[in-house]
């Protein structure tokens, strides 16, 4: 099967990733540092979910804008694959490797896509678009000016 005329709402699809994207890690920031919505897992945490929970608000929300998304999304999937490794890997003392079983599904998976949305930009939505620092012409990458 050839879905090749899908290839036009690529811009707009990846705008909407990258949001989406930025939402679900944002919620997870709220929760973290203002317990909202009220989790047993988040009621009295370490201050490294609260730093974790600071980059996911600030980097979340400007992730959703699409405001310097390489770097951003660069960062926060580092900080994905730390929390991944760190806080669902090893939270036993030894190491259980399946995510189905340490719960670490979630961290991966942000990991991944942050990780692509570092190589892919931000989209043709987004502040970076806006502010000229993403070209159409350069496929998405910084334009070279």
């Amino acid at each position: 099967m050839n879905f090749n005329y899908l290839s036009r709402y690529q811009p707009a699809l990846l705008s909407l990733f990258r949001f989406i994207t930025g939402l679900l890690l944002f919620q997870y920031g709220i929760a973290k540092l203002f317990k909202f919505p009220a989790l047993p897992y988040f009621a009295d945490i370490p201050p490294l979910i609260y730093a974790a929970g600071t980059l996911e608000l600030v980097l979340g929300a400007a992730l959703m804008l699409g405001l310097f998304t390489r770097l951003t999304a660069f960062v926060l999937s580092g900080e994905m694959a730390f929390a991944y490794f760190m806080g669902h890997m090893l939270k036993t003392g030894s190491p259980v490797f399946l995510p189905l079983l340490n719960g670490g599904t979630a961290a991966i998976l942000f990991c991944f896509a942050c990780l692509y949305l570092s190589a892919a930009g931000g989209g043709s939505i987004s502040v970076d678009a806006v502010i000229g620092k993403e070209s159409d012409a350069s496929d998405g990458a910084y334009a070279r000016r």
